[in-house]
């Protein structure tokens, strides 16, 4: 197989990058397409920041084990599969499963670093950068992590107010500009994402 080009995606915490990848793994046969995602690569909780009032930060780089994450990555681009054990967000009614990535000509890298870590950064052939206001980022987390992580809305305001959006200012906002393609998603994204399965079909045929 011919080296795979390799997507990267990023944006802000609920910028609606899950909905955008579904619809963009959609458009392609399941062996055209993969997606490793840094959602997976979090440390164990015991390795986890706290901040100071001692709770734990899962929105800062120091979570994220980016070397193995870099590594697996490198070993699609090489045409070897991966193995790796779902990461469940510390939810105990989740069984975590293994997961296996194959290689395909095109592989999606996503998650809210994967533009900071140069390890990461310097793997990636495009750079999509999604975007959204901040008060719709804060609706759809308030949802998400109530319905897929069990936190009630105290825990949601102050982990967006005291760890999300210090991450976002410092870690993921100055690295927009280094993206190929920007894509505002307040409402749809319709338009960006058929762009971009043109140009990647492009790229397979």
């Amino acid at each position: 197989m011919n080296r795979p080009f390799i997507v990267g995606i990023t944006g802000g915490s609920a910028s609606g990058k899950t909905m955008f990848l579904r619809s963009l793994l959609n458009a392609f046969l399941p062996e055209e397409i993969s997606l490793i995602s840094q959602d997976n690569y979090y440390k164990p909780r015991n390795e986890q920041p706290v901040d100071e009032n001692g709770i734990y930060n899962f929105d800062t780089p120091q979570s994220i084990d980016f070397e193995l994450y870099a590594q697996h990555i490198k070993d699609l681009r090489s045409g070897k599969p991966v193995l790796k054990q779902e990461y469940t967000f510390n939810n105990p009614s989740v069984v975590p499963k293994m997961l296996t990535f194959q290689p395909a000509p095109v592989i999606v890298v996503e998650g809210i670093f994967v533009f900071y870590f140069p390890e990461i950064a310097h793997l990636l052939d495009l750079k999509v950068f999604i975007d959204a206001a901040e008060h719709i980022k804060l609706k759809r987390r308030i949802v998400r992590d109530k319905d897929e992580r069990g936190y009630d809305l105290e825990d949601v305001l102050y982990r967006y107010e005291k760890h999300v959006m210090p991450t976002y200012e410092k870690y993921i906002a100055p690295f927009k500009s280094d993206a190929d393609i920007i894509v505002p998603n307040n409402l749809h994204f319709e338009k960006a994402l058929d762009m971009l399965i043109i140009f990647l079909k492009s790229k397979i045929r």
